[in-house]
């Protein structure tokens, strides 16, 4: 079986209550439920979420040693984490899928949220389409499993 970290930063575990027209009304659960379903048999997500920046951090390299493919959505720690930029170029450079998401688009919102740290290192980047972006993250990460 082949497992999926499915990693969410700071305020993430909101979701459903936690502004509803930028991040919709569904929460992590309703998350959890779509990605298990749409990842189908041989696959498992382990999604988590934390407001913690080490604990994220933690979760990268344990991806590493798991080698384990990452979705990772690192909310606010996206703009600024120097530490979460370092721990998903671990990732990448195990030779690890590792795709950035985020819900809203934040080349749409407030300027300081246009500059992502974690972007340059990352496989790529699905960006503003709800959880959309978490589904076709996971399409992308099964694609180079599958090729790899």
């Amino acid at each position: 079986m082949s497992r999926v970290m499915v990693l969410n930063g700071p305020n993430l575990g909101r979701l459903g209550s936690r502004e509803p027209d930028v991040y919709g009304d569904q929460d992590l659960s309703a998350l959890r439920v779509l990605l298990s379903e749409e990842a189908g048999e041989g696959v498992e997500i382990d999604l988590r979420q934390t407001d913690d920046e080490a604990e994220l951090v933690h979760w990268l390299h344990e991806a590493v040693d798991a080698e384990a493919p990452v979705i990772l959505n690192p909310a606010a720690f996206t703009h600024y984490s120097y530490a979460l930029r370092d721990a998903a170029a671990l990732v990448t450079k195990a030779g690890l899928p590792l795709v950035e998401v985020h819900i809203s688009n934040p080349h749409a919102r407030e300027a300081f949220r246009h500059t992502s740290v974690v972007s340059g290192v990352a496989t790529g980047v699905i960006a503003g389409l709800g959880f959309d972006s978490y589904l076709l993250a996971l399409e992308a990460v099964r694609r180079r499993l599958s090729a790899g």
